[in-house]
């Protein structure tokens, strides 16, 4: 006769629940929610704390330009542009939030949206170029 150990059963118990495991993440991670593509690559136009934020990707020249804005996305909160910078390791900053880095526009956005308190962005002008 024969009779399955007690160590078989268990190590096919441990297998069988491991597969199930395995594809039960599979079939999870395909089934759940893409996160939102990051800004520059589309347009997020939202209302964050009751403001609106508005990023279009870039366009050819830069909105400033030519200068070292060439390539950036509008960030526009209530229809104000907000200026933004992108730091050679890939994190943004802006006026508002000179010092502190984000990883993409959004964020960047919404933090300064926290940070302006309900004032209004004021219009900025670059160093050199007329108000």
């Amino acid at each position: 006769m024969n009779k399955i150990t007690r160590r078989q059963a268990l190590g096919t118990t441990a297998g069988t629940l491991s597969a199930l495991g395995l594809l039960g993440a599979a079939a999870h991670s395909a089934t759940a929610a893409a996160p939102a593509p990051a800004a520059p690559a589309g347009t997020v136009d939202e209302v964050f704390q009751g403001r609106r934020i508005q990023i279009s990707p870039a366009t050819g020249g830069g909105h400033h330009g030519g200068h070292h804005g060439a390539g950036l996305p509008t960030v526009r909160i209530d229809g104000r542009e907000l200026h933004v910078m992108r730091n050679a390791d890939g994190t943004w900053i802006s006026v508002v939030n000179h010092y502190e880095t984000f990883a993409d526009p959004t964020s960047l956005a919404r933090a300064a949206v926290r940070e302006l308190q309900g004032a209004q962005l004021a219009p900025f002008a670059p160093m050199g170029g007329a108000a």
